[in-house]
């Protein structure tokens, strides 16, 4: 089988393209369903958590932020465009002084940082953050 100049320039650009969209996409079914584990599929409310991040990160390795949600039982963080999106989650029990978290994480580039608390009744909410960052900490 020979291919002709235009069937070959054809094929190594739509290759190319699924290569830079593919990852993309995984990623985004990664953290999709890391979300609907924790919250079982459920509706999620924005309000009622702060979710604090830089705009920009100067260094990927060190990202500050702070979350809070007032009376939530647990928080759990994600990061949308790293290679294993699930950063950390914090359970709070009855003798737990506020429902606060301030750590570092790490981030592969520029991406969303998502953090939703679940509530004693059930419910839970979301808080988003755009991080942009320049210097790659995880693979970036």
């Amino acid at each position: 089988m020979t291919f002709s100049r235009r069937q070959f320039v054809g094929t190594a650009l739509t290759a190319a393209v699924a290569l830079a969209v593919g990852p993309g996409i995984a990623r985004a079914e990664l953290v999709d369903d890391a979300i609907n584990a924790f919250t079982g599929g459920a509706d999620m409310e924005t309000g009622g958590i702060t979710l604090i991040a830089p705009e920009i990160a100067e260094n990927g390795n060190t990202v500050p932020i702070e979350v809070d949600a007032p009376g939530a039982e647990s928080i759990i963080i994600f990061a949308a465009g790293n290679p294993n999106p699930s950063v950390a989650t914090f359970n709070f029990g009855a003798l737990a002084g506020s429902a606060a978290v301030s750590t570092r994480i790490r981030l592969a580039g520029e991406q969303e940082v998502i953090a939703i608390a679940r509530m004693p009744d059930g419910t839970f909410k979301m808080a988003r953050q755009n991080v942009r960052v320049t210097i790659g900490g995880c693979g970036g």
